[in-house]
């Protein structure tokens, strides 16, 4: 957070969280299609000083192109993060690319779906989310934390927009004296996109 970074938005995603604000990812009608060759010319071109790429969607595994994306972006010297929602196998994301994995809190009303075999394949650098829109889906991830030991990777607590203010989770994290991250949509804050 806080780094320009050049954004490549996959359309389509396998769930659909109650909370989601990219509902306009889900149906693909703005996207225009691009070759990897593609997009990472116009990353060298348009964006040279600025190494941080993130993957996002929707859900960037529906779309098989994405791995070697990602691969080519790697060799190119990228720093690739892959935002995922954590239904899909991560088994094969390229080494050299920062996972930032959603576990799926109750209000999103998609648990059901999390694929826990993921954990399995998380490196230290990876990170887990976990997006909290009232205080049930707090205490239960402080709950999933323990119960499975997710303390090895960082764990970002982000708060549904608009629907939990930044100030009441931050209290919570501190109140809670657990090694948790306040992770804020800064560019909803700053009006940026």
């Amino acid at each position: 957070m806080g780094y320009p970074t050049f954004f490549i938005r996959f359309f389509g995603c396998n769930l659909s969280c109650r909370w989601c604000d990219t509902l306009y990812a889900r149906t693909g009608s703005a996207y225009v299609a691009m070759e990897a060759e593609e997009v990472i010319r116009y990353w060298k071109k348009n964006y040279p000083e600025i190494p941080y790429v993130a993957i996002t969607g929707g859900e960037p595994l529906l779309h098989e192109e994405s791995i070697p994306l990602m691969e080519q972006l790697v060799s190119e010297g990228a720093v690739v993060v892959l935002e995922t929602n954590g239904s899909l196998d991560i088994s094969r994301v390229p080494n050299g690319v920062i996972t930032v994995m959603d576990i799926k809190t109750p209000s999103s009303g998609m648990t059901q779906f999390q694929r826990w075999e993921n954990l399995q394949y998380l490196k230290p650098q990876d990170v887990l989310k976990f997006v909290i829109a009232n205080e049930e889906d707090f205490q239960w991830t402080l709950r999933i934390i323990e119960e499975k030991k997710l303390y090895q990777n960082p764990c970002y607590l982000s708060p549904a927009y608009p629907f939990l203010d930044p100030t009441v989770l931050a209290k919570w994290i501190l109140n809670s004296r657990k090694a948790l991250r306040l992770q804020i949509q800064l560019h909803k804050f700053l009006n940026l996109k």
